[in-house]
C-alpha cells in the first residue's frame, strides 16, 4: 500500500485544491505528484530517507507530501516560520536526507544548509521523469510529526501508512461526514500539524474533494473564502471559532453552505458552541484526539451531544477509561483515556523508553488525559493528567520553555503552566527566580525565548518569585502556581 494512491482513482478534470484565485484539477496534481516524485528518486530519495517539508499550506506543500510518500520516503512536515534554534533541533533528531522548502518561503537558509545535506525548492523538481508510486508495508513509517506527546519534551511521532489511512477510513464510517467529490473543505489549520494534515487534507483528496488552502488564519477573509468558494465542511479549533463568533458584522448566513462543522485540538467551550449556534444557525460538533492516534479518537458528529461533550468513539477505535488503580472507570467517575486500534502509532522516533511510557504491551496508547462517561456514553474531557498547555490548539510542553528559560544567564530557575486567554484558550506564563545577584529584564526574557522557540510557546507573561513551590521529592507543584 501507499497512503499516496488516494488522489489516483478521482476524475481528472475535477478541483483538488484551490490556493487564492488558483485551481489545481486531480488531473494536474498527479503530474506534478509524479514528477517531484521521480526527481526525487532520481536523487536516491526512497524507503526510509527522512524528507523535510517546510511550506505553507500551499499547493507546493500537498505536492511535495504526496511526492515524498510515493516515492517510499518519510515525509518530516516541520513549521517553516520556527525560530532557527528550534529548526535546527528538530532537523538533527530525524537526520534528513533533503528539505523540500516553498519558493521564496521564510524558512532560514543558513539552519538548513547546516542541517541537512540539500534543500531545494519544490518547484526545481516540477521536471522530473516521472516515476511510478513505490509500494510500501502498511506497518511502514510515512510521517514524522514533532509532538509534546502524552510526556516528555516534544519529540517525532512515527505515524505509519495504515495509521494514517486508518484514521482517514474511521473518519468517513460516521454517517455524517465528508462524503463524495462535491465536498469543498477549508484547509485554513496548518498542514505540518496532524489535524490539518490528515484529518483535514487528507480526507479531503480521499473522497474527491476540493480543498481551499488557505495560508494564515484571519475572521473576515476566511467567512469570504467560505462565502466564495461554497465551502461544505469547515474544521477549526476552539479559537477559530470564538473568534468567527465575535466578529463584528459577519453576517447571519456566512455559514449558509456549510453541511459539517467540527472543533477540536483542544477544548470547546460551551458558550462558544452556544455562539455559533445563536449567531449562524450553524450546529457544531466538538472531537478529540492527539498526534499519536493519526489523530482523531472521538466525535459529536452524528449524535446529539451535550455541550461540554467530546462525542463518542469513531467506529473502529477502541477507548477505555482507566482508573487509578489502573481498572476501567464507572459511569461519572473519572479516569485516563486509553485508546487502541490501527490508527494508533507504534511508537516515537528512535525513543524507546518514551515509547515504553505511553504505549502498554497490548496495544493501549494511555493518552494522559482524564475524561467521564455519561449515561448515554458520550465522554467529557475533565483535566490533564500531563502538563501540556494547549496555546490555539497547539501543545507546548513547559519542559521545554523552561529549558530554555534557565539558559538565560540571569534565571536560575523556571516553571511554566497555562493560563487562561479570551482568544488562545490557553496562554503560557513564566514563573522565574533570579540567579543570584542577578535582575531579571523581562522583555529581554521574552526577546530571548522568542529567539529559541516558536511564537506561541513563548511565554506571554513573567512573574519573578524568590522560589517555586516544590513537592518533597523536589519537583515543581505546578498547580500551586495556577
Amino acid at each position: 500500500m501507499n497512503l499516496a494512491t488516494l488522489i489516483e482513482d478521482h476524475p481528472a478534470d475535477r478541483p483538488a485544491l484551490i490556493s487564492g484565485g488558483d485551481v489545481t484539477t486531480y488531473g494536474e496534481l498527479r503530474d506534478q505528484v509524479a514528477e517531484v516524485r521521480g526527481a526525487l528518486v532520481a536523487r536516491d530519495i526512497g524507503p526510509g530517507d527522512r524528507v523535510a517539508i517546510l511550506a505553507g499550506n500551499t499547493p507546493h506543500f500537498v505536492t511535495a507530501y504526496l511526492a515524498v510518500l510515493g516515492a517510499g520516503a518519510i515525509a518530516v512536515p516541520l513549521n517553516p516560520e520556527s525560530p532557527a534554534a528550534e529548526l535546527h533541533r528538530e532537523l538533527a533528531v530525524v537526520e534528513a536526507s533533503l528539505a523540500l522548502v516553498e519558493p521564496g518561503g521564510h524558512a532560514p537558509a543558513e539552519v538548513l544548509q547546516a542541517a541537512v545535506p540539500a534543500t531545494v525548492p519544490v518547484t526545481d523538481l516540477l521536471a522530473g521523469e516521472p516515476v511510478p508510486l513505490v509500494e510500501r508495508s502498511p506497518g511502514d513509517v510515512a510521517v514524522l510529526l514533532f509532538t509534546s506527546g502524552t510526556a516528555g519534551a516534544p519529540r517525532p511521532a512515527m505515524l505509519t501508512h495504515r495509521n494514517l489511512a486508518s484514521n482517514i477510513a474511521q473518519v468517513l464510517a460516521n454517517p455524517r461526514r465528508p462524503r463524495d467529490l462535491e465536498e469543498v473543505v477549508l484547509a485554513v489549520l496548518p498542514l505540518f500539524h496532524v489535524f490539518g494534515l490528515n484529518t483535514v487534507l487528507g480526507v479531503a483528496l480521499q473522497v474527491g474533494g476540493t480543498a481551499v488552502l488557505v495560508e494564515r488564519f484571519d475572521p473576515r477573509a476566511t467567512l469570504e473564502a467560505i462565502r466564495r468558494h461554497r465551502v461544505t465542511v469547515v474544521t477549526g479549533v476552539p479559537t477559530m471559532w470564538s473568534a468567527w463568533a465575535d466578529l463584528e458584522g459577519a453576517p447571519a448566513d456566512a455559514f449558509a453552505s456549510v453541511r459539517l462543522a467540527v472543533s477540536g485540538a483542544a477544548p470547546l467551550p460551551p458558550a462558544v458552541r452556544r455562539a455559533v449556534r445563536e449567531r449562524f444557525g450553524l450546529e457544531l460538533a466538538e472531537g478529540y484526539g492527539l498526534t499519536e492516534a493519526s489523530p482523531v479518537v472521538t466525535t459529536g458528529l452524528g449524535i446529539d451531544a451535550p455541550d461540554g461533550s467530546i462525542g463518542v468513539p469513531l467506529p473502529g477505535v477502541s477507548v477505555r477509561l482507566v482508573d487509578g488503580a489502573g481498572e476501567d472507570a464507572l459511569v461519572g467517575d473519572p479516569g485516563e483515556i486509553w485508546v487502541r486500534g490501527p490508527n494508533v502509532f507504534p511508537g516515537y522516533w528512535q525513543d524507546e523508553e518514551a515509547t515504553r511510557a505511553v504505549l502498554t504491551d497490548d496495544g493501549w496508547l494511555r493518552t494522559g488525559d482524564v475524561a467521564v462517561v455519561d449515561e448515554d456514553g458520550c465522554l467529557h474531557l475533565v483535566d490533564r493528567a500531563k502538563d501540556v498547555i494547549v496555546v490555539s490548539g497547539f501543545n507546548v510542553f513547559p519542559a521545554e520553555v523552561e529549558e530554555v528559560l534557565e539558559e538565560h544567564p540571569a534565571v536560575a530557575a523556571a516553571a511554566v503552566v497555562g493560563v487562561p486567554h479570551p482568544r488562545t484558550g490557553e496562554a503560557v506564563k513564566a514563573f522565574v527566580v533570579p540567579a543570584d545577584g542577578a535582575r531579571v529584564e523581562v522583555d529581554d526574557l521574552i526577546d530571548h525565548a522568542g529567539h529559541h522557540l516558536a511564537r506561541y510557546k513563548c511565554p506571554s507573561t513573567v512573574e519573578v518569585v524568590d522560589e517555586l513551590p516544590t513537592s518533597l521529592t523536589g519537583k515543581v507543584v505546578r498547580r500551586s502556581l495556577r
